[in-house]
C-alpha cells in the first residue's frame, strides 16, 4: 500500500511538472503524457487515500464527524471517507506478571501477591495473566479507557495497572482462602489456577477484556512459617528414625527370645537323654561293654593295667 501511494504521487507530480513546462512554453523541453499523468496521478492519490489497511494483529476504530463508529475495522482493506479518522489498536495477547524476584514482573521491585489460606497462613504467589482486548469491542475501549499519555500502549498499561492487577489480587485472595497451605503449595495448585481464571473472566467482562490464561508459577511461605515447617519436618524425620530403631530392637529381642527358647529346649532334651541313659546303665551294666564294642576301632591297646597289681604290661613285646 505504501509503495502504491508513492507511485501515485510520483505520477501526479510528474504530470503537474509537465503541464507547468508546457504552460511556460519551454519548447526545448517537452515531457510526454502531461495531461494523462496528471489525471491518472490525481485519481490514484484520491483512491488510495480512501483505502485503509488493517494488519493481522490490529483492529481499527473509525471516528466520524458525528462520533465513534460502533463497528470496528478488522484485518484487511477498507474504503473510508477522507473526513473520517482511523485509530489502530493492538488485539494481540498481553501478559501481566507479578513475581517475587526483582526484575521478573512488571514492577522492578519484589511484587508477589500475598494472600491468607484457609488456616490464616499467608502465602506469596508468582502469577502471570494472559489477556487481550475484545476486538469487537475496540470502539467501546477507545471511548472509555484513557491512553493516559502513553501513546498506543497507554490504554493497555492503564488496563493492566487498574483492572488486571486489582482484579487479580481480589480473585487470588478469594480463591486461596478456601485452601490449606499444603493444598495451595502443591496438590491443589491447578484447581486454584482454574478458579482464579473463572473469577477474572467474570470480573473483566465489563471492561471488554478477554482473559485467556492464569498461571500460578511459584508459591512462597513467609519466613516464620517456613521455619516452623522445617522444624516440623525435622521432628517427623526424627520420629521416623526412632520408630525404625525401635522396630530393629524389637526384632532383635524376638530373635534373642527364640534363640533362648531353642537353647532351653535343647538342654532339656540333652538332660532327658542323659537321664534315660543313666537309668538304662543302672538297670543293665552290660550296656557299657556294648558301648565300648561299638566304639572299638579293631586295634588292641598298647598298654593294659594288671588286675589290682599296679603293674603296666607292654603288649607289643614279642
Amino acid at each position: 500500500m505504501v509503495l502504491l501511494k508513492i507511485i501515485s504521487w510520483i505520477i501526479l507530480i510528474y504530470g503537474i511538472i509537465a503541464l507547468i513546462i508546457r504552460k511556460i512554453n519551454l519548447s526545448r523541453l517537452k515531457l510526454p503524457l502531461a495531461v494523462a499523468s496528471s489525471i491518472a496521478g490525481a485519481i490514484l492519490v484520491v483512491l488510495l487515500s480512501l483505502i485503509v489497511v488493517v494488519g493481522p494483529q490490529e483492529v481499527a476504530v473509525v471516528t466520524t464527524p458525528s462520533g465513534v463508529r460502533p463497528e470496528p475495522l478488522h484485518t484487511g482493506w477498507h474504503i473510508i471517507a477522507p473526513w473520517n479518522n482511523i485509530h489502530y489498536m493492538d488485539k494481540t495477547v498481553w501478559v501481566y506478571t507479578c513475581a517475587n524476584a526483582q526484575g521478573e514482573g512488571e514492577k522492578p521491585n519484589s511484587d508477589a501477591i500475598w494472600a491468607p489460606t484457609k488456616d490464616g497462613i499467608k502465602l506469596g504467589f508468582d502469577v502471570s495473566v494472559s489477556w487481550r482486548i475484545d476486538a469487537n469491542q475496540a470502539p467501546w475501549i477507545y471511548q472509555n479507557v484513557t491512553e493516559n499519555d502513553g501513546g498506543r500502549s497507554g490504554r493497555y498499561i492503564w488496563l493492566e495497572e487498574n483492572v488486571i492487577r486489582a482484579k487479580l489480587k481480589s480473585a487470588l485472595a478469594l480463591t486461596v482462602s478456601g485452601f490449606t497451605p499444603i493444598e495451595a503449595y502443591s496438590t491443589k495448585r491447578n484447581d486454584i489456577q482454574q478458579e482464579i481464571l473463572q473469577r477474572l473472566k467474570s470480573e473483566c467482562q465489563q471492561y471488554r477484556i478477554i482473559i485467556d490464561n492464569v498461571d500460578v508459577r511459584e508459591v512462597y511461605y513467609n519466613e516464620e512459617y517456613e521455619k516452623a515447617i522445617n522444624a516440623k519436618k525435622l521432628a517427623e524425620q526424627e520420629a521416623l528414625r526412632l520408630i525404625e530403631v525401635t522396630k530393629q530392637k524389637e526384632e532383635q529381642l524376638k530373635q534373642a527370645t527364640i534363640d533362648k527358647n531353642i537353647a532351653i529346649e535343647k538342654a532339656k532334651g540333652e538332660s532327658e537323654a542323659l537321664k534315660i541313659k543313666g537309668q538304662s546303665i543302672s538297670s543293665n551294666p552290660k550296656i557299657i561293654e556294648l558301648e565300648w564294642i561299638n566304639k572299638w576301632n579293631g586295634q588292641l591297646p598298647t598298654y593294659m593295667m594288671g588286675n589290682g597289681q599296679g603293674i603296666m604290661v607292654n603288649l607289643n613285646n614279642k
